[in-house]
């Protein structure tokens, strides 16, 4: 897992959206000028998913905004995009979103090593009662929190 400091584009609707079973670690095939944009905070992965087409990962939906600096050759903003990773672990998650109600959702993009990778997690959604029981949680923490600061 990376920090989050690097994380370049982050789902967070992600975390409010969804359970997360498992997440895993993949590459991803991009262009220079997608690679220029995301490095200047150019990205979005709100309505972003992942699906397996014949063996294949394929991030469907990301935007990535066009390069300030490209040229005619710049990107399409909202093209698929190919992920990279073992064939073992693309069965495996081919095989958990067979179960029912699980999908593959894309977390964060982020630099490792100079190369732009991509956190993708087998998620199960919340139903609103949950959305409202993680908020009174975070509430009560906080609460305490301040409690605590205010008693020093």
């Amino acid at each position: 897992m990376s920090n989050k400091s690097s994380d370049l584009v982050s789902n967070r609707r992600a975390l409010h959206d969804y359970e997360i079973l498992e997440s895993f670690e993949a590459g991803i095939m991009l262009l220079g000028t997608e690679i220029k944009s995301l490095r200047d905070n150019g990205g979005s992965l709100q309505e972003a998913y992942v699906k397996v087409i014949k063996r294949e990962l394929w991030l469907i939906g990301c935007n990535i905004a066009h390069y300030k600096y490209g040229n005619i050759n710049n990107h399409e903003e909202k093209r698929d995009r190919k992920l990279l990773m073992h064939k073992r672990e693309i069965e495996k998650l081919r095989v958990a979103i067979q179960e029912k109600g699980l999908t593959i959702i894309p977390l964060a993009l982020y630099l490792k090593n100079g190369i732009i990778k991509i956190r993708i997690g087998i998620a199960k959604g919340k139903k609103t009662a949950d959305k409202r029981a993680d908020i009174k949680t975070k509430d009560e923490k906080r609460k305490m929190q301040q409690a605590i600061k205010e008693f020093r």
